[in-house]
C-alpha cells in the first residue's frame, strides 16, 4: 500500500489531519487499533476552544457543532461560596468556547471521511514505524490476522498519544521527558439532569476542585 501521509492514531487529532488534508488534495492512511464501535463510544470531555471550533468549519465538519453545540461566552469560579463570573468574550478579543461532546466532534469527523473517500483502518495490530530517521523515505507496517502490511509513504505522523508505538519510535538521543504528578486525581459523573447553570462554574472549596 502506499500513500504520501500515514497517521497513526484515529481519534480526533488524527481525522482531523486526515481531513484537512484531504482538502488540500494531500492523500492519507489512517491507522486505528481499536474498533470504529469503540472509537465512538468513549465519552470525553466537550469543551472547544475558540479555536478549534474555527478549525473545524474550515474542515467542513462544523455544521452539526453550529446547529447543536452550546456558545458560552464566559464562565464563573466559585471560590468557597463567592460567585465570580469571567467575560472571555470581553477580554479575549470576541472569543467563546464551544460545549460540544468530543464523541460528537469524532463522530463528524468520521462521517467526513466517509464522505469523502478517506482511508481509515481499524482494528490493526503490532504496529510499527521504520526508517524514520534515514535518508530514505518512512514506511509502517501492521499485522491484519495472520497477514503482515506494508505502507509506503512520504511522512508519518503520530497522533496514537502517549502509550502508543509513535513515541516508542522516537530515538533515546533526541527525546527529552518532563513529568510533573499531581497529588489527586479527577472523577467524572454524568447524570442527564438540566445544567445548574447557564455556564460552565469551576468550583473551589475545602473538599477539592470541580467543574459542572
Amino acid at each position: 500500500m502506499k500513500t504520501q501521509v500515514c497517521i497513526i492514531g484515529g481519534g480526533p487529532s488524527g481525522l482531523m489531519l486526515s481531513q484537512l488534508l484531504h482538502l488540500k488534495g494531500i492523500d492519507t492512511v489512517v491507522l486505528e487499533r481499536h474498533s470504529r464501535e469503540y472509537v465512538l463510544g468513549r465519552i470525553r470531555a466537550g469543551v472547544l476552544e475558540h479555536g478549534f471550533a474555527e478549525l473545524m468549519r474550515e474542515a467542513q465538519c462544523g455544521e452539526r457543532m453550529d446547529r447543536e453545540g452550546e456558545i458560552h461566552d464566559g464562565f464563573e469560579i466559585a471560590d468557597n461560596g463567592i460567585l465570580k463570573r469571567v467575560d472571555l468574550h470581553k477580554y479575549s478579543g470576541g472569543s467563546s468556547v464551544m460545549v460540544y461532546g468530543q464523541t460528537e466532534l469524532t463522530r463528524d469527523l468520521y462521517e467526513a471521511r466517509d464522505r469523502m473517500g478517506g482511508k481509515v483502518v481499524h482494528n490493526v495490530e503490532d504496529v510499527a514505524l521504520h526508517d524514520l530517521n534515514t535518508e530514505g523515505k518512512p514506511w509502517v507496517t501492521y499485522r491484519d490476522g495472520d497477514e503482515v502490511v506494508r505502507i509506503d509513504c512520504d511522512y508519518v505522523i503520530g497522533a496514537d498519544g502517549f502509550h502508543g508505538p509513535s513515541r516508542k519510535a522516537i530515538p533515546k538521543d533526541v527525546l527529552t521527558e518532563y513529568e510533573k504528578v499531581y497529588p489527586f486525581g479527577w472523577l467524572g459523573v454524568l447524570s442527564r439532569t438540566k445544567p445548574v447553570n447557564p455556564e460552565l462554574i469551576y468550583a473551589k472549596s475545602e473538599r477539592g476542585f470541580a467543574l459542572c
